[in-house]
């Protein structure tokens, strides 16, 4: 299965299905089998988050369709950065669980940071620990491989609804799904940018859906590199703080960054320059604001 990272990114190992006692094949990680692709996906062509929180890919059809009828559930091993890769499902009425979720707590996915906003998010806390394969459709909880730091937004406004329609087409037909969830990272960031959310319905060709959901939540900046965070009118008051400051130069990249911004410490020094200039200076000199800092 192609883990989608952009950059340095290992992938992840391959696996085999063995039938379990309910019928439902789980995964021996120790074996191997050749995997499913979300072959034509590239997350240049998402288009910069709009305000709604995913927008439909490939005219809403999955890059990835597996059409057996067995009930499975594989996920990918980590990265070497620990970073989840993706998980696929053959979903079923098999595969809904019967109790309730149990807490998930102990799990620290990359990324991961404790940070509330409660006057600007329902709930308070920016970070959820966000299922790739949801427990309402799979039973599995607390599997570490199965768990990405994802803001409440992504979580519940981006990946719910979508997660409820599985549930709601598996009820009502008693028909099967193939579900593929994909993190996409940049780099070395340890907090996804979103995750591309592929399903089709398998007896039936009645349902299907190509999504991906932007991890962003209104209100905040994210620094996807380490997971931390602030509102964005403290990023905005920084930039309007001097019509002319210091600001580091990547000549290789052609970005330009806060002298205080991580992906500073990670420049090749021969890359590096420090300019005293405006933004809108550096940026007539061909370079573009970092992604992480925001310039």
């Amino acid at each position: 299965m192609m883990s989608l990272c952009l950059g340095s990114c290992l992938k992840n190992t391959d696996t085999v299905n063995h039938e379990g006692e309910s019928g439902v094949e789980i995964i021996d990680e120790n074996n191997s089998v050749s995997a499913i692709d979300t072959e034509g996906f590239h997350y240049e062509d998402v288009p910069a988050y709009d305000g709604k929180p995913y927008v439909i890919m490939n005219d809403n059809h999955p890059y990835s369709i597996n059409d057996s009828v067995t009930e499975y559930i594989r996920l990918g091993e980590p990265d070497e950065l620990g970073r989840c890769t993706d998980a696929e499902a053959i979903i079923g009425i098999h595969t809904l669980p019967k109790e309730q979720r149990g807490s998930i707590g102990g799990i620290r996915p990359t990324g991961w940071q404790t940070v509330r906003y409660d006057d600007l998010i329902e709930g308070n806390y920016l970070y959820n620990r966000c299922h790739l394969i949801a427990y309402e459709i799979s039973g599995i909880n607390d599997d570490e491989k199965n768990l990405v730091t994802g803001t409440r937004y992504m979580n519940v406004e981006g990946m719910l609804p979508w997660e409820n329609q599985i549930v709601s087409y598996i009820e009502t037909t008693n028909n099967h799904v193939y579900y593929h969830c994909t993190p996409v990272f940049i780099d070395d960031e340890l907090v996804c940018r979103g995750v591309l959310m592929e399903a089709s319905s398998i007896e039936k060709k009645d349902m299907e859906f190509c999504v991906f959901c932007y991890n962003v939540q209104p209100g905040i900046n994210i620094n996807y590199l380490s997971g931390e965070s602030e509102r964005e009118e403290q990023v905005i008051t920084r930039s309007m703080t001097s019509l002319s400051q210091e600001y580091v130069l990547n000549t290789n990249t052609k970005r330009f960054h806060y002298p205080d911004c991580d992906s500073v410490k990670a420049m090749k020094e021969k890359n590096k320059r420090v300019i005293t200039s405006s933004r809108e200076e550096i940026i007539d000199m061909g370079y573009q604001p970092c992604a992480v800092c925001n310039p």
